[in-house]
């Protein structure tokens, strides 16, 4: 459990990054089967859990409302909700059409030195044997940050970009989870394929091929969504949110 006393918890950030912690692992629990659809969330006992005060934790679960993961109700407050196969889908439908805007649009805003750094990284990835895959984990996350973060403060449209920013917090514990899944089961296979992904991605952008960029980016989404599919269906302890989903490949 992440309490303020650990000066290297996340909820010792600034409240942004306190209220994004909350929801981050609240996601992460949904998806883990530990909160369960139809589970009402008491704010007085997510305070004492994560050792903060109610404002931090309301702001959480109007974040995790947004984004489709629980309901507020009037006189029930905070319920958990059924996620299913049409709801992922969607989801991962909406991401795509988010990512591969910001992308076409970012083409020819990054800096060549840059997109250099980040091929170089996805590159070195790409090169990973079994054994040094598991210690390579945080820093795949960080290249993977890295690139759709600045695609999307590239993309020269604010509104697009805060909404990938918000929907981010989603986007990312369902990779977490379906990658440590993966790393139980399959030796982390995901952490030696998505960076071929990534690199397409980055060579369009170096290239200022629009078209080329959005195709790249809609693959690394269908990818994925594959990915997440087959991966958070298998262990018996997944929750109702994910367990036994078949998301389509939508192209």
């Amino acid at each position: 459990m992440m309490t303020v006393s650990d000066p290297c918890s996340p909820l010792n950030w600034d409240h942004g990054l306190r209220r994004q912690a909350i929801v981050a692992s609240l996601l992460t629990d949904v998806f883990h089967g530990r909160l369960k659809a139809g589970q009402k969330l008491i704010t007085r006992e997510l305070s004492a859990r994560f050792g903060v005060s109610h404002t931090p934790i309301r702001e959480a679960l109007i974040a995790l409302e947004g984004v489709g993961i629980i309901d507020l109700l009037p006189n029930r407050g905070a319920v958990v909700r059924r996620v299913g196969p049409r709801e992922v889908r969607e989801v991962c439908q909406v991401r795509r059409a988010l990512e591969c805007e910001a992308v076409r649009r970012a083409c020819g805003r990054i800096e060549a030195a840059e997109l250099a750094d980040l091929a170089e990284g996805f590159r070195r990835q790409m090169a990973l044997t079994i054994p040094e895959r598991a210690g390579f984990v945080e820093q795949a996350r960080a290249l993977d940050d890295r690139l759709h973060d600045r695609i999307a403060s590239s993309c020269g449209n604010a509104f697009l970009a805060n909404e990938l920013c918000r929907l981010k917090t989603l986007f990312r514990a369902f990779r977490d989870v379906s990658w440590e899944h993966d790393g139980a089961r399959n030796g982390y296979g995901r952490v030696i394929e998505e960076p071929h992904e990534h690199l397409a991605i980055v060579e369009a952008l170096a290239a200022a091929d629009a078209r080329a960029a959005s195709r790249a980016m809609s693959r690394h989404i269908n990818a994925g969504v594959r990915y997440w599919s087959l991966v958070l269906r298998e262990p018996p302890g997944t929750s109702t949110a994910l367990r036994d989903s078949r998301v389509e490949n939508t192209r």
